[in-house]
């Protein structure tokens, strides 16, 4: 085995040939980054809000690394406490053992709903929190004699993860085309996305509209159905498509009137993205499923949870093997990973960090005026921390251009197709906002140009 090169190399072309010659990148079509078409970025360090390549070339991380990053790059605090939990553990089978960072997470997660999901089952990423709380929906219907409901129901739009079971309940068209023969499909009812309304609806028509749907459906096919899964108020990877919270009131509603689960799949927008610590909290319901990941440790190491009630964990509890949860991962409940989210959660209570993003959301919104109010922007939208806008363009290459022409301006934006979206870090400050704003309208000028 070939010994390490060293860390110490300081050329952007340097780390590009050797990434390119040895790391598939992911989501990627690896020849757009050999021909120039997709800027690969060799990041060399992370400071607050800003990365940092080995050229000395800066970029304002504006989608928080996928999502993930919320207090910023390299944060003290979080750092501090995955050093302390260096010198003493680092990793423990969770089967059959368990340790101080996971009880004291799982207990703070579970306050955090009220007590309402009391139970924490682990793993690393978001697809796999998704998959358990799938897989634990029909078993649990199996458990209680009821082994006929094991289909699901997602919106149209949806996205939930790239592992088998998780393409299965996403509405994602490039991706059944490419692997839908491997697939078990869910049954797709009607997204709530406002921007599907009728010309003549209105919000809260157009909200009923889908509920209808989804009541038909259930109506039809609850002996069949072992849950519903939705992403809270804004599907992320459809689009950042927003909707009104009283869609997840009558969901709830229509999922205990047919006794299906509802699984909330907040990966992206739980841990104050929409305005609230968990976005279906401003529906005023609890979920039966909660699943959670990249905020969760800040993006600093792979962690992520299913949540889940008593009554669910009731119907495992038992003598018999076969009727107990049969599902595992190596790095269940990682006790590095576990002192990161603890960090995290303790970041948002000492520094009132709901409390400073809406003054913040509300300052950025004026902001970004100039760019809703561009021509070629449509459906302006905002839900607390997530910002985003469709351009009306024909232009099959225009994410590309905006990528390359935002990476030009030091800002990190990566479109959804022809969706602009921000998602920035919750540390930003009023200079580092108002360079974003201003810098986004000027590539979306120059990507159109």
């Amino acid at each position: 085995m070939a010994k390490g090169k060293s860390f110490t190399m300081t050329s952007n072309a340097d780390w590009l040939n050797r990434s390119l010659k040895a790391v598939w990148h992911p989501c990627t079509q690896m020849k757009w980054h050999d021909d120039g078409a997709l800027p690969l970025v060799p990041v060399a360090r992370g400071q607050g809000a800003w990365l940092y390549d080995f050229d000395g070339r800066r970029y304002l991380d504006a989608i928080g690394s996928w999502w993930v990053n919320l207090f910023g790059h390299a944060n003290p605090r979080i750092s501090a406490a995955i050093r302390d939990q260096l010198d003493r553990l680092e990793h423990v089978i969770l089967a059959g053992f368990t340790h101080a960072p996971v009880v004291e997470l799982s207990e703070r997660l579970s306050a955090l709903t009220g007590g309402t999901l009391g139970h924490c089952f682990y793993a690393s990423d978001g697809s796999s929190a998704v998959e358990i709380a799938l897989k634990m929906s029909a078993h649990y219907w199996r458990n209680h004699g009821q082994p006929d409901k094991h289909r699901f129901v997602c919106l149209t739009g949806s996205y939930h993860g790239e592992t088998l079971g998780t393409l299965g309940v996403s509405d994602v068209e490039l991706y059944k085309e490419a692997y839908g023969p491997l697939m078990r499909h869910a049954i797709t009812v009607q997204s709530p996305d406002i921007r599907q309304a009728k010309p003549w609806e209105s919000a809260a028509d157009f909200t009923h509209r889908a509920a209808a749907e989804l009541e038909a459906v259930l109506k039809l096919q609850h002996e069949q159905i072992s849950a519903l899964i939705v992403e809270p108020l804004v599907q992320g990877a459809g689009g950042m498509a927003m909707y009104d919270p009283e869609y997840l009131q009558r969901a709830r509603a229509l999922c205990d009137q047919y006794r299906v689960h509802l699984i909330a799949d907040e990966i992206m927008v739980g841990f104050g993205r929409t305005g609230t610590l968990f976005a279906h909290e401003q529906a005023s319901i609890r979920p039966d499923f909660l699943c959670l990941s990249k905020g969760l440790t800040s993006g600093y190491l792979p962690l992520s949870v299913a949540l889940t009630t008593d009554a669910v964990y009731a119907a495992f509890y038992d003598d018999a093997v076969t009727r107990g949860f049969l599902h595992s991962h190596s790095f269940t409940g990682n006790p590095l990973a576990c002192r990161a989210a603890l960090a995290t959660l303790d970041i948002f209570v000492e520094d009132h960090i709901l409390d400073r993003n809406r003054t913040f959301a509300e300052q950025f919104t004026e902001l970004l005026a100039p760019l809703a109010n561009h021509p070629c922007v449509r459906h302006f939208r905002q839900r607390g921390m997530i910002w985003a806008l469709d351009i009306d363009t024909d232009r099959p290459d225009f994410r590309l251009r905006f990528y390359r022409e935002a990476l030009a301006r030091e800002i990190f934006l990566r479109p959804l197709g022809t969706t602009v979206y921000f998602m920035p870090p919750y540390i930003l400050d009023n200079d580092e906002a108002a360079l974003l704003a201003e810098q986004a309208v000027a590539a979306l000028n120059a990507a159109l140009a």
